[in-house]
């Protein structure tokens, strides 16, 4: 079985980052702060919680339109078996 614990952060600047599970979580509550309810994508906006947002994120996106910050992009890897 393989584990989804490992993502590839692709940020405007396309310098790309290896992260884990929580510091997507955190990277992606940082990039919610900054983005107004109006602003959010569609299936973002009827969640109450930032938390939920994320999680909503996490599982069922690979981008997120962040305005003037660009378009952030991240992919799930798999480093080992």
């Amino acid at each position: 079985m393989y584990y989804e614990d490992t993502y590839v952060v692709l940020p405007p600047d396309m310098q790309e980052q290896f992260v884990t599970t929580p510091e997507l979580e955190q990277l992606l509550q940082g990039l919610l702060a900054d983005i107004q309810h109006q602003d959010l994508p569609t299936d973002l906006q009827n969640l109450t919680t930032v938390n939920e947002r994320v999680q909503r994120l996490v599982k069922t996106a690979c981008d997120l339109d962040c305005g003037d910050r660009g378009i952030w992009q991240w992919y799930v890897v798999r480093l080992d078996k």
